[in-house]
């Protein structure tokens, strides 16, 4: 109670007749990045609006989990209204950004209505990098939404029940991952324990051997920002999951059921699967902003785009380097802490004081392979595998997710899935 009427009396002060006035901060992107700064901004005396496409925010990490019927899409959407409910003058809008006139301070939605700022801090996210490849954008498909996780979902089960009423034919029970990163090698691992769980369970007419999970990789390695080791057991460990793993392969093309590879390989299947590496909203190209590599934006020390004084970028849209000028990962953790340094940058320039330069802490990164299987690198070079990386990633994963009941939702699915190989939401919704 006592802190409830310090916070009226410092709104009643803010709002008296001479007070100075309150800016105006604008954030579009409800992600990591955005929220952080959300939250942040949240602590200072400003009007914030927060704009995102959703109302809700992803927690986009557990996506796959939806796509390969780990968790129900409600698990990982927590709706934006709720998270900024305790946050006095912060507001949400649901809008897609259009442009940006930096000269007057405002932004235009792809409905037409403009919001004003004074600060503005651009989060958009990421999506897909197709790196032109022919075909690649029309017949693979990407997991940044809860939309492409839930076609991702409806369209593995159209396969098995097509499989069951016509027959395993053409590589129809052939599922191709394509990137051998963090996500790739996730997908990879839980198609593949869904697969086998399925026909088990759901499709006891089929033959467990007719199912094939590719994983598709570029380079000499999986998971190549992690310690090579680690690379290797994470390899082995899919593999004992029957996963075959493509190292040095490249895609040529891909067209309706078939991959090309640069070696002269086709392989006929049923889905292609795009966790190839990341690119920024096509948006980000024609707001006017100077934009550097991959089309990120191009940010000073502060997090401040180049040649502006009052717009920030933060996460995987913003081209932040680290001390040795090597750009920041687009990962969560990055998008966390810059969001948090440009909230505090807004405050410094309220006061009209010089803003400080950014500097990552890096936690260290995980990736998962399946039931009991992980990799970790944590603070100080500890190197961790296994179940006790297991355990450590569903425990970050479980306390970084918004809202009690989602946290609550996740533990008892992974707890019955853990201890029955319980059956999932295996449903195919919508058309």
């Amino acid at each position: 109670m006592i802190a409830t009427r310090m916070r009226q009396r410092k709104t009643a002060a803010a709002d008296a007749p001479g007070a100075p006035s309150r800016p105006k901060v604008v954030v579009v992107g409800a992600g990591f990045a955005g929220l952080a700064a959300v939250e942040e901004l949240s602590k200072l005396s400003a009007d914030v609006t927060l704009v995102d496409r959703h109302n809700f925010a992803t927690f986009q990490p557990l996506l796959y989990q939806v796509a390969t019927a780990g968790l129900n899409p409600g698990d990982v959407a927590f709706p934006i209204r709720t998270v900024i409910r305790s946050m006095a003058r912060t507001k949400f809008q649901q809008g897609e950004l259009a442009s940006v006139d930096a000269e007057r301070k405002f932004i235009v939605l792809e409905d037409g209505r403009t919001i004003d700022y004074d600060y503005l801090i651009l989060a958009l996210g990421a999506t897909a990098n197709y790196f032109g490849i022919e075909g690649a954008r029309e017949y693979s498909h990407a997991i940044y939404t809860l939309d492409e996780a839930l076609d991702v979902r409806n369209h593995l089960f159209h396969q098995f029940e097509q499989a069951v009423a016509h027959g395993v034919r053409d590589g129809a029970l052939t599922f191709v991952v394509v990137g051998g990163g963090a996500t790739g090698v996730e997908l990879a691992g839980a198609i593949a324990e869904l697969a086998h769980k399925a026909l088990y369970t759901d499709y006891t007419s089929l033959n467990p051997d007719d199912v094939k999970v590719i994983l598709i990789e570029q380079q000499s390695r999986l998971l190549e920002a992690f310690n090579e080791g680690l690379s290797e057991y994470a390899r082995r460990e899919l593999r004992t999951r029957g996963v075959t793993v493509l190292l040095q392969e490249a895609v040529q093309a891909v067209e309706p059921g078939v991959i090309l590879l640069h070696s002269g390989r086709e392989i006929q299947n049923g889905l292609v699967l795009w966790a190839a590496g990341v690119a920024v909203p096509s948006v980000i190209g024609r707001l006017g902003l100077p934009t550097g590599r991959s089309g990120r934006l191009m940010v000073g020390g502060d997090l401040r785009v180049l040649g502006s004084e009052s717009i920030f970028a933060i996460g995987d849209v913003a081209l932040a380097s680290d001390p040795t000028g090597n750009p920041l990962p687009q990962l969560a953790q990055p998008a966390i802490q810059g969001g948090r340094h440009a909230a505090r940058q807004i405050g410094v320039l309220v006061k009209g004081e010089a803003t400080y330069p950014f500097r990552y802490r890096d936690k260290g990164t995980m990736a998962t392979i399946g039931r009991r299987a992980a990799v970790a690198e944590v603070g100080r070079g500890i190197r961790l595998s296994g179940t006790t990386a297991w355990l450590a990633w569903l425990g970050l994963h479980v306390v970084t997710l918004l809202g009690s009941r989602n946290k609550a939702s996740v533990m008892i699915n992974w707890t019955w899935h853990y201890l029955s190989w319980g059956k999932g939401p295996r449903v195919i919704l919508g058309g």
